[in-house]
């Protein structure tokens, strides 16, 4: 359920950032694009690892692309590249993924 909304939210990012400044490509849209990308690649490298250690390590890198794609959107409102409506679904899709996120971990954490 939660790389499944990462998914999502990576593809919400893919759309938000078609609207950034070209001379934002290499730059705040990269950054964007990649973090959003990581959020869903970390789960899914986690899953495949030997160890609920390990896995807890990749769900902890996710929540920090996570956190990295919520700085980078509230930048790039306040840079005036995006409207806060626009962004306002990708924001709360995020926060549903990081509860999800936090809910696994823990619940990995007390199987240990």
């Amino acid at each position: 359920m939660v790389w499944q909304k990462a998914m999502l939210l990576a593809q919400q990012i893919y759309r938000i950032t078609r609207s950034l400044p070209d001379e934002e490509r290499f730059g705040l849209t990269s950054q964007m694009r990649r973090a959003a990308v990581a959020v869903a690649s970390n789960i899914a490298e986690g899953q495949g690892r030997n160890t609920k250690g390990e896995f807890v390590q990749f769900l902890g890198c996710a929540r920090g692309s996570l956190f990295e794609v919520e700085t980078q959107m509230k930048l790039a409102v306040t840079m005036e590249y995006v409207d806060s409506v626009s962004v306002e679904p990708a924001f709360a899709l995020s926060a549903e993924v990081a509860r999800l996120l936090n809910g696994l971990i823990g619940s990995l954490q007390d199987r240990t």
